[in-house]
């Protein structure tokens, strides 16, 4: 087998046609086919009014960022919305958990719109509850149950958020991890906690900010018997991380990593915590996609970057910072296929269906798992100190 040596170009800067079809744009998705669609957003955007709230997450395409009232990350997007109790339509430009999220927050009289019921997220879809509690059912006849404290990452269906509710537990963002690490840490003696559904984040956190060793983690992977662990490796472990991970961040590697540092003198590696280990160890800076954000922002004329994060954010901060050398942190093209599940015929479809008077995929929790999902996410909140952004 022949293998290709792709290079690692700038954002915008440089082409190269026998990489992955689309880097000469650099990336581009293709323009939507009905050249009407931005006047038809527009009018129905209009047509509503105060009536309609658009959330647009960072991740989304530019054809749909443009419509948003604000942008953001998701936890970030649901307490815009709860923000906002007069507007009867929350139109979540995200995925399905963050629309759920938003249904949480929002108040009984406000419709929670997702234009693209098939944008899910892969990692949340790693966790399903029958799952989760299969593997607390196996806890507890190990011994171990009493101790374990659970904690979600934001990324996470609304069920399994809930089951860290029922359970004593909290839900985390990527800012206020190690915060809620240490609550939880604090919540038993000799407490362990079962961190879903990014193993990443749960690793990096308690590694990197927790001051435990790799020895102290364990990985439960949901498709093994006792998830491939013993009862004595579940009594020994600090952490134990579910088996999941987010299909875009977890592409980066370290590999790339060195090849950037060979390519580019003086480029800074800034990268997002749900990032495998490796790669975060050899990054300069990590932190969540604000921080992101924050960081190129404030960063130096002439300073030059590789952005480990997903595509769409990427290349709008080489765009807005042009004085800037931006890369992204993999040799192709990798947008979040579900994130771009929302483009612009789905919003449209969506606006247009409500100024006729109709409610399309709305997305509802049920009481019982809102409340307890509630209880979770109140934890974070009561959380001392830290943001609670994503």
């Amino acid at each position: 087998m022949t293998t290709i040596d792709l290079p690692l170009l700038p954002l915008g800067r440089g082409t190269d046609l026998s990489a992955e079809r689309g880097v000469e744009c650099p990336g581009d998705l293709p323009a939507a086919s009905d050249p009407d669609l931005v006047a038809r957003a527009r009018a129905a955007k209009e047509a509503l009014g105060e009536r309609v709230f658009v959330l647009g997450h960072h991740y989304q395409r530019d054809e749909v960022i443009q419509f948003a009232d604000v942008t953001g990350d998701s936890f970030k997007l649901a307490r815009d919305a709860a923000g906002r109790p007069d507007a009867e339509f929350i139109v979540f430009c995200g995925v399905h958990f963050m629309a759920e999220s938003a249904d949480i927050l929002t108040g009984p009289d406000q419709q929670v719109i997702l234009p693209d019921l098939a944008a899910g997220c892969s990692m949340a879809d790693m966790a399903a509850l029958t799952q989760v509690e299969a593997a607390w059912e196996a806890m507890t006849a190990a011994g171990v149950a009493d101790s374990v404290v659970p904690v979600t990452y934001m990324n996470s269906s609304a069920d399994i958020k809930a089951f860290c509710g029922r359970n004593g537990g909290a839900v985390c963002t990527s800012s206020n991890a190690e915060v809620a690490l240490e609550w939880a840490f604090e919540q038993k003696p000799d407490a362990k906690v079962f961190f879903l559904p990014d193993q990443h984040l749960g690793r990096n956190t308690a590694i990197l900010k927790m001051g435990l060793t790799l020895d102290d983690c364990v990985v439960w992977n949901p498709h093994k018997p006792n998830g491939g662990l013993t009862d004595q490796e579940l009594r020994d472990a600090k952490m134990i991380l579910w088996k999941g991970h987010c299909s875009v961040h977890g592409r980066f590697s370290p590999e790339v990593v060195d090849e950037l540092r060979a390519t580019m003198p003086g480029v800074q590696i800034l990268v997002h915590p749900e990032c495998q280990h490796e790669v975060v160890l050899k990054a300069d800076l990590v932190g969540s996609t604000e921080f992101i954000i924050k960081t190129i922002e404030a960063a130096p004329a002439g300073s030059s970057w590789a952005i480990g994060t997903e595509m769409n954010l990427v290349k709008r901060l080489a765009n807005a910072h042009p004085d800037k050398q931006i890369a992204f942190l993999d040799k192709t093209v990798c947008y979040c296929s579900t994130m771009n599940r929302i483009d612009l015929p789905h919003l449209v479809w969506a606006l247009e269906s409500l100024v006729a008077g109709t409610v399309v995929n709305r997305i509802q929790v049920d009481p019982d798992t809102e409340h307890w999902a509630q209880v979770a996410l109140q934890r974070m909140l009561d959380l001392p100190g830290k943001s609670h952004k994503d």
